[in-house]
């Protein structure tokens, strides 16, 4: 065997092993991916089904109750290829379809849940984050088509604003029955302004209205609050003074017969 033969030998051994690394490294890779994908898509799959079991069902519209089983779908065959193993997954794709094809018969099944802290307000908020995310996403996996994803994005924000309505409204409420017109006042003006500051106010004209009476009301019921307590104020100043006057009067008896 002469020196080039060696060297030559040599040469491919060295490159045999550099390929082996290479792909060695892009297998390690692809799995690391995978495995990164695959709970990716089953944490955003965990999200989605909560929202669209305990999502309120006073917000949720049979449309979007569609669309949140069309998103599940989705991420289901998404995640299937790189979870073949996962039983739960494998029986929730046909009963997924199975519902998506009902279309518009399909009904609602959540129940109402009154929002009436700011707490609870903030996590329908998340809620609809989330879903906001979850459309942008599916947008740009090519599951949605850029038109239909601008009206979910809209309607998304509807929903927000709705849910800012309920709010203001069952705070003041509550302050109403809780004998606290100033607290009611706040949180009606809190929803006036709110409405006001959409970018469309006129959508919701009929719930501005009803807001705005509901401010207006507790507004005298806070202005007839004042006068009453000025009134009492006066009546007693006045009576102050009364027994003020009569005990100077008996002081200056008493000074003349002393």
């Amino acid at each position: 065997m002469t020196p080039m033969m060696i060297t030559l030998l040599i040469i491919a051994g060295a490159a045999i092993l550099i390929a082996i690394g290479f792909l060695n490294n892009v297998v390690e890779a692809n799995k690391v991916t995978r495995t990164r994908t695959r709970h990716e898509l089953a944490d955003r799959l965990r999200r989605l089904a909560d929202i669209t079991e305990t999502f309120p069902g006073q917000l949720m519209a049979p449309d979007l109750k569609l669309l949140l089983y069309r998103l599940e779908l989705h991420m289901c065959k998404k995640l299937l290829p790189l979870d073949k193993s996962n039983p739960a997954l494998k029986e929730r794709v046909p009963e997924l379809e199975a519902l998506v094809a009902q279309g518009d018969e399909l009904e609602v099944s959540n129940a109402p849940n009154p929002i009436q802290t700011e707490e609870r307000a903030k996590q329908v908020s998340y809620q609809l984050e989330v879903i906001h995310h979850q459309l942008i996403r599916a947008t740009q996996e090519g599951m949605l088509g850029p038109g239909e994803s601008r009206h979910w994005v809209g309607q998304i924000r509807h929903v927000l604003v709705l849910l800012h309505i309920e709010f203001f409204n069952n705070l003041g409420q509550q302050a109403f029955q809780e004998g606290e017109p100033g607290h009611a006042r706040l949180a009606f003006e809190r929803g006036v302004q709110y409405l006001k500051k959409q970018p469309e106010p006129s959508v919701y004209n009929e719930q501005l209205l009803y807001l705005e009476k509901l401010l207006a009301r507790a507004n005298d019921m806070v202005m007839n609050n004042i006068r009453h307590h000025q009134d009492d104020a006066s009546a007693l100043t006045e009576g102050l003074a009364e027994e003020t006057a009569e005990e100077k009067a008996e002081w200056k008896k008493r000074a003349i017969y002393d």
